[in-house]
């Protein structure tokens, strides 16, 4: 069985398509996202390779201007690129947080599994999109209301933003940035 999600942009135009589909073990999150950032169109073509605990294996993007990024990650901290050299500068990082989807915030929600009240730093591998950039940023994740609403905070950017989920902890609603389609 798949879920099926749709989302548009609180604000400018965009959309984003997003399967997340179970094999064997494994989740597969594949989505077609389009948008406009930094005064350009984008669209590109994302899949993300899950592990039972929600730890992210494989990240590939395309973009549909030819470029393409790969990563792979142990579930551990230890994240290597598409040639399979470690890229160090992500050790740490167990989450991805892709800034053209509000999918990656599914990633530690559900691989955290926090009780009410209960508030969690993280540190992910950041990729910008369209440019395609990636570093470590912190984030922290609140429990307000389990498997319902959390409090994602961007440290990195001191943003802040009070999420809704459902019961599979796909994003309902991210205010002022992305929101469900009807």
């Amino acid at each position: 069985m798949a879920s099926v999600v749709q989302w548009i942009p609180e604000s400018g135009v965009g959309a984003e398509h997003l399967v997340v589909r179970q094999e064997g073990p494994r989740y597969v999150a594949e989505a077609a996202v389009v948008g406009h950032r930094f005064d350009a169109p984008y669209g590109a073509h994302y899949r993300i390779e899950i592990a039972p605990d929600w730890s992210v294996r494989r990240v590939s993007i395309a973009l549909t201007d030819g470029r393409q990024l790969e990563l792979f990650a142990d579930g551990v901290g230890t994240w290597r690129d598409a040639t399979q050299e470690r890229i160090c500068a992500l050790d740490g990082c167990i989450d991805v947080d892709l800034s053209a989807t509000p999918f990656t915030n599914t990633l530690p929600i559900r691989r955290l599994g926090l009780s009410q009240g209960q508030r969690q730093l993280i540190r992910v591998a950041y990729v910008a999109i369209p440019a395609l950039t990636v570093e470590p940023v912190d984030q922290a994740y609140t429990c307000i209301e389990p498997n319902r609403r959390y409090l994602y905070e961007g440290l990195f950017r001191q943003f802040k933003a009070e999420l809704m989920v459902d019961e599979e902890g796909l994003i309902e609603d991210y205010p002022s940035l992305f929101r469900r389609a009807a």
